[in-house]
C-alpha cells in the first residue's frame, strides 16, 4: 500500500507542470538591469529617457528598453546546473513554463533559443508578472493539477508557498531567512556560483594594481628615500588602485553584453552572472569614496591628476574605447598619468627623460594588447564584435606601429644614459647600458610571443606572471642598485 501511494506520488508529480523563473534563476543575472546597460552602451541618450518610461510601470519601462535593445539569448549566463535538470526532465517528457517578470518578447526569444518550453508567460508591457501577479496567473493557467516552481528571490515567496514542489536556484538570502521562517519545505536547490571573496578579487582585478606601482617611480628615480614621501607615495598608490578598480568594474558593467561573446571574458563575474551588478555598484561607491577621502591627506595637485584619471577612463569605457587608434593612446596616456600622479603626490618633478620613455614604451604596451586580441579572434577562426573598431585586415599595421614605438623607447633611454640628468644621480651611469639588451630581449619576446598568438591580451598580467619577464625585470633593478653606489 505504502508502494502504491509513491507510484502515485510520482505520477501526479510529473502531470503537474514545472514553472521556472528566468532573472536570478535560470539565468543568473538579471535581463532587465543587463538590457539597461547595453542601452547605456549603445544609446546613451536614449538611456537618459529611461527614468520616464517608468511612468507606464515597470513593465511598461521592460517593454520599452527591450524594444531598444536586444540581449543575446545565446550568450545568456544559464545556470548551468538548473539548465542540465530542465533538459533531462523536458527529455522524460514532462511540461516546462518560463515564467518570469521580464517582458515577454525577451522570454519568448530566450525559450525559443532553449527549445525545452512549452510555453511562456512574461509581462506584456501592462502587467508585470512576478509575486501575486504571477501566482495568479499560474492559478489561471493550471487551475487543476498546480504547478510545481523554481525562484530565486523574495516575490517568489508567493508561487513557492503555493507550488506542489518548490525547488531554488542560487537563493537570495533573504529569501532563505522568509522560507524558514514560514516552514516552506524546499525539494532541491540548484547553484551555480563560485565562492564569493574569489568573485570579489577577480571583479576588482587585484593584479591590475601593479600597473600603480609606477606612483613610486618619480621619487625611486629620483633618488628621495625620505619616510614622509615613502609614506605619501603609499596612499597615492591605494588611492589610485582604488579608483582604478571602480573604473574596471564600471568598464566590466558597459561591456558585459560584448564580454559575453568572448573567448575568456565571459568568465568575467558579471558577464557570467557570478556577481550581481547591485554588487558591483556597491563596490564603485565604496572604493570612490575611499580613494577621494584618502586623496585629501595628499598635495592637491595629486588629487586633480586623479581626477582627470576618472575623467578619461570614464571617457575611454564609454566611447573612446571604440575609436581606433584614439583608444590605444589614451591606454598608453593612462601609465603616463600615473607617473605624473606619483609625481604630484611626492612633490617629485616628472623627468622629461622619463616622460618621453614613458609615452613610447606604454604605447606599445598598449599595442600589443589590441595585437593580441586580433591575433587570438584571427586564430580561432571568430568574428570580430568587440565594437572597437579594428579590422583584422589592421594586424600587420598594428604590429609595424607597436615594434617601432617599442625601441623608441630603448633608443630614448640610451640618449637618457649619454646625457647629464643620468650622470648626475648615478655615479656609475655607464653601467646602465647593461639595461639596454635586457630591454631589448622583454620587448622583443613580448612581439614575439603575440605574433605566435601565445600572449595573454593583457601584457601586465603576462609581465607578473612570466617567469623571464620577472627574472629580467629583477635584472635591470640590480644594475640600477650597481649604477647607483
Amino acid at each position: 500500500m505504502s508502494q502504491l501511494t509513491i507510484d502515485e506520488s510520482v505520477r501526479v508529480a510529473s502531470r503537474r507542470p514545472l514553472c521556472v523563473d528566468l532573472d536570478g534563476t535560470l539565468v543568473k543575472s538579471d535581463t532587465l538591469v543587463d538590457s539597461l546597460l547595453l542601452l547605456v552602451r549603445t544609446h546613451p541618450m536614449r538611456a537618459l529617457q529611461a527614468p520616464l518610461w517608468l511612468r507606464d510601470g515597470k513593465a511598461g519601462l521592460k517593454a520599452r528598453v527591450c524594444a531598444q535593445v536586444q540581449l543575446d539569448a545565446a550568450h545568456l549566463p544559464y545556470n548551468r546546473t538548473l539548465l542540465t535538470y530542465l533538459t533531462e526532465q523536458h527529455a522524460k517528457g514532462r511540461k516546462l513554463f518560463l515564467t518570469t517578470g521580464a517582458d515577454t518578447a525577451l522570454a519568448h526569444r530566450i525559450a525559443a533559443h532553449l527549445g525545452i518550453f512549452e510555453g511562456v508567460l512574461a509581462s506584456d508591457g501592462t502587467t508585470n508578472l512576478i509575486g501575486e501577479n504571477k501566482l495568479e496567473s499560474l492559478r489561471r493557467r493550471f487551475p487543476e493539477d498546480g504547478f510545481d516552481y523554481i525562484g530565486n528571490a523574495s516575490p517568489d515567496v508567493p508561487l513557492l508557498e503555493n507550488a506542489g514542489e518548490a525547488m531554488l536556484a542560487n537563493p537570495s538570502l533573504p529569501l532563505q531567512a522568509k522560507l524558514k521562517s514560514r516552514r516552506i519545505a524546499v525539494s532541491r536547490q540548484f547553484n551555480d556560483r563560485g565562492i564569493p571573496l574569489k568573485i570579489i578579487l577577480k571583479a576588482i582585478r587585484l593584479h591590475q594594481w601593479a600597473k600603480n606601482v609606477l606612483i613610486f617611480v618619480p621619487m625611486l628615480l629620483a633618488h628621495a628615500f625620505r619616510l614622509p614621501l615613502i609614506f605619501q607615495a603609499l596612499v597615492a598608490f591605494l588611492c589610485f588602485s582604488l579608483c582604478a578598480s571602480a573604473t574596471y568594474i564600471v568598464n566590466d558593467l558597459l561591456d558585459i553584453e560584448a564580454d559575453r561573446r568572448h573567448h575568456k571574458k565571459r568568465f568575467r563575474p558579471f558577464a557570467s552572472g557570478d556577481l550581481p551588478v547591485t554588487g558591483g555598484v556597491a563596490i564603485i561607491a565604496c572604493f570612490m569614496a575611499l580613494a577621494f577621502a584618502g586623496a585629501l591627506l595628499l598635495p592637491r595637485a595629486f588629487l586633480v591628476w586623479m581626477v582627470v584619471y576618472l575623467v578619461t577612463t570614464l571617457s575611454y569605457s564609454l566611447y573612446l574605447k571604440r575609436v581606433v587608434l584614439i583608444d590605444v593612446i589614451l591606454l598608453s596616456g593612462l601609465y603616463t598619468l600615473r607617473l605624473l600622479a606619483g609625481g604630484a603626490a611626492t612633490k617629485v618633478a616628472l623627468s622629461p627623460w622619463l616622460a618621453a620613455f614613458s609615452i613610447f614604451l606604454f604605447l606599445s604596451l598598449a599595442m600589443v594588447k589590441r595585437f593580441s586580441e586580433l591575433q587570438n579572434i584571427r586564430a580561432q577562426g571568430n568574428s570580430l564584435s568587440n565594437g572597437r573598431g579594428y579590422l583584422l585586415a589592421d594586424i600587420e599595421q598594428v604590429r609595424s606601429f607597436g615594434t617601432a614605438s617599442a625601441y623608441a623607447s630603448v633608443v630614448v633611454f640610451a640618449f637618457y644614459i649619454y646625457g647629464s640628468a643620468a650622470t648626475g644621480l648615478y655615479r656609475h651611469a655607464s653601467r646602465m647600458w647593461l639595461m639596454t639588451p635586457l630591454m631589448i630581449l622583454w620587448l622583443s619576446r613580448v612581439w614575439l610571443l603575440a605574433s605566435r598568438g601565445e600572449l595573454d591580451e593583457d601584457p601586465v598580467i603576462f609581465a607578473v606572471t612570466d617567469r623571464m619577464s620577472l627574472i629580467i625585470g629583477a635584472a635591470i633593478a640590480l644594475i640600477a642598485i650597481l649604477a647607483t653606489v
